[in-house]
C-alpha cells in the first residue's frame, strides 16, 4: 500500500492533539499526546535533548509525510523536561532540578496518567539516556528503543574541565550546538546551525536550560552489562536501535551518530523514518507498511534490497501470524532476549535485521 498525498493530508487532519501537565514528585511534566492510544498497542514516547523541547526536536521528523503512516498506527506522547517547554515559567532560585535518574522515574507516572501499558521510546542525547534508564528500571513498560547520540557514561573529570573552560570562552548556546551537531554540520550547514542557535538563545528559558544542562552533566553511568548465559546481567530486555557512545566509538561511528542526529532534527527525516519503520516491523507491527520513496529508488537502481528481503524472510517467517499474536508473553520474551543491549551500547539483534535499519545521511 502506497499512501497518496490526499491520504496523508486526511491522516494529518484526523490526528487529535492534547496537552497535559502530569504531576510528579519532581514537579510537573509537560506532555503532548498526538493521536488516540489503540488498545494494547504501545505508544511512541519521545524525549528531547538539552537545548531543545519536543517541538524543535521532533516536529520536523513527525510532521514528515513518510512518518504519517506510522502516526496512523501509533499514538505519540512527547515529553518535555521540566521548564524546557515553549513559554515555560522561570523556576524559583531555590528550585532543585531533577537528576537524570529522577526524570526517568517520572515516566511511569506519565504512562499512568494516560492509561498506557507500554511504549516504544525514541530519544536523543539526554532524552536517550533518560529513556534507557527507564527501560532498565521498568522493562515491562518498554517494548523497544530508538536511541540517537546516547552517552551511557558519566561525565569524567576531563569532560568537566572541558565544559568549564569552554564556558569561560563561549556562551552556552555554542556549547549546546557542539553537543547537538558534529563538526561537519557546524562548519558547512550554517543555516541549520544559525536556526538552532537562535532558538536556544531566544526561545528557551535560559535559567531553566542551565538547570537541565547541569543535570545532564551530573549523570552517572548507566552500568549496562553484556548478557552472559547463566548470569543475571543488567541489560536492556527490549529490541533496541542505538547509535554508539560518542566517547568510545570509532571515528566512523561517531560521524554516523552526528549524521543521524542531523537527519532527525532537520536535514533528511525521511531516511530516519525509513529505519524506524523497519525497526517497528521487526517488532511485529505494521507488517504491510508501504516502502518509503528512498527504498523505492534503491529498488529501481538495483541496490542491495535483495539482501534486506532475505533478512526479513529469516526474521519474519510467519509475519502475518506474528502480527496478530505479537503481544503473547512467549513471543515477546524471545524478541526481548534476542535483542538485549550489551555493555558497549550495541544491540545483539540479528545482523540481518540491523542491515535493514541502517541509515546513511
Amino acid at each position: 500500500m502506497v499512501l497518496e498525498d490526499s491520504d496523508v493530508e486526511m491522516i494529518v487532519a484526523e490526528i487529535e492533539v492534547s496537552e497535559h501537565d502530569v504531576e510528579t514528585p519532581y514537579g510537573r511534566i509537560h506532555c503532548t499526546l498526538k493521536g488516540v492510544p489503540k488498545g494494547d498497542r504501545p505508544v511512541i514516547l519521545t524525549f528531547h535533548d538539552i537545548g531543545l523541547n519536543y517541538k524543535t526536536c521532533w516536529n520536523t521528523l513527525f510532521d514528515h509525510e513518510d512518518m504519517q503512516e506510522i502516526m496512523h498506527h501509533f499514538a505519540v506522547c512527547h515529553v518535555d523536561a521540566p521548564g524546557q517547554q515553549e513559554g515555560a515559567n522561570t523556576f524559583s532560585t531555590g528550585y532543585e532540578y531533577p537528576s537524570m535518574d529522577q526524570l526517568s522515574e517520572t515516566l511511569p507516572l506519565v504512562l499512568k496518567h494516560f492509561g498506557l501499558k507500554s511504549v516504544i521510546g525514541v530519544g536523543i542525547g539526554a532524552g536517550a539516556y533518560i529513556l534507557t534508564r527507564f527501560a532498565l528500571d521498568y522493562p515491562n513498560m518498554v517494548e523497544g528503543l530508538l536511541l540517537i547520540n546516547i552517552n551511557a557514561c558519566a561525565e569524567g573529570w576531563m569532560d568537566w574541565a572541558a565544559h568549564k573552560i569552554s564556558g569561560w570562552a563561549h556562551a552556552m548556546p555554542d556549547m549546546i550546538i557542539t553537543h547537538l551537531f558534529g563538526k561537519e554540520e557546524i562548519h558547512h550547514n550554517h543555516d541549520l546551525i544559525a536556526t538552532y542557535r537562535h532558538h536556544i538563545m531566544n526561545d528557551m528559558n535560559q535559567f531553566n536550560l542551565h538547570l537541565f544542562v547541569k543535570s545532564y552533566n551530573s549523570r552517572r553511568d548507566l552500568d549496562v552489562e553484556r548478557p552472559v548465559p547463566g548470569i543475571i546481567a543488567r541489560s536492556l530486555k527490549c529490541p533496541c536501535l542505538p547509535r554508539s557512545d560518542t566517547h568510545t566509538a570509532t571515528k566512523k561511528k561517531s560521524l554516523m551518530t552526528n549524521n543521524l542526529l542531523a537527519c532527525a532534527l532537520s536535514l533528511q527525516p525521511g531516511k530516519l523514518t525509513e529505519a524506524f519503520k523497519y525497526f517497528i516491523q521487526g517488532m511485529g507491527y505494521m507488517p504491510s507498511a508501504s516502502m518509503t520513496r528512498l527504498v523505492r529508488s534503491r529498488t529501481a537502481s538495483g541496490s542491495s534490497v535483495a539482501s534486506f528481503d532475505g533478512s526479513r524472510s529469516r526474521s519474519h517467517t510467519n509475519e502475518g501470524s506474528r502480527s496478530r499474536s505479537h503481544t503473547t508473553d512467549n513471543q515477546r520474551g524471545r524478541s526481548h532476549t534476542d535483542t538485549a543491549m550489551d555493555g558497549t551500547g550495541n544491540s545483539n539483534v540479528d545482523q540481518g535485521v540491523l542491515k535493514s535499519t541502517e541509515v546513511s545521511c
